[in-house]
């Protein structure tokens, strides 16, 4: 299969939440059929959702896969297990969570996989980082801008993995 790009989100909120992130990428990096091209900052933000949490930590990556984007999915949440992620609370803390943003220029609708990300135009946490990365992204044909310019701020700020 030919090289693709995407685009994913991490966060975590339990435990040592910059060392899940930092595990997580270095498991992603190390894959033979995924490299990590490039890594926003840190970025500290406030639950979405379900509110009564720790905030999160939040990174975007791009990389270069020559996975299906089914079988990427399948590498991330194998990853996001061996990390110890348990699934209880919708929306809820978590040790890690990797979403599949962008996936070249596909749009996928399936029960498992949608992609774009259904709701990362209306998240200040995926979108800031994101646009750090590549602010030329163009998701459903509109600039990163215009989403952030519509969407409640959420407090997202850049931090230092100390």
């Amino acid at each position: 299969m030919q090289t693709k790009i995407a685009y994913l989100s991490l966060g975590s909120n339990m435990g040592q939440r910059f060392d899940y992130i930092d595990a997580a990428l270095e498991h992603i990096d190390k894959h033979h059929m995924i490299k990590v091209v490039k890594k926003s900052s840190y970025y500290e933000t406030e639950p979405w959702g379900y509110k009564e949490q720790k905030a999160f930590i939040n990174v975007c990556v791009e990389i270069e896969t020559e996975l299906s984007p089914m079988n990427l999915l399948k590498e991330l949440q194998s990853i996001e297990k061996q990390l110890d992620r348990v699934r209880d609370v919708h929306w809820g803390p978590r040790t890690i969570d990797i979403d599949i943003l962008l996936y070249d220029e596909l749009d996928i609708d399936t029960s498992i996989l949608k992609i774009p990300h259904p709701r990362m135009t209306e998240r200040e946490f995926v979108l800031v980082p994101l646009k750090e990365i590549n602010e030329q992204i163009m998701i459903n044909n509109r600039l990163i801008d215009l989403y952030l310019d519509e969407i409640e701020k959420q407090g997202v700020k850049k931090i230092d993995n100390e």
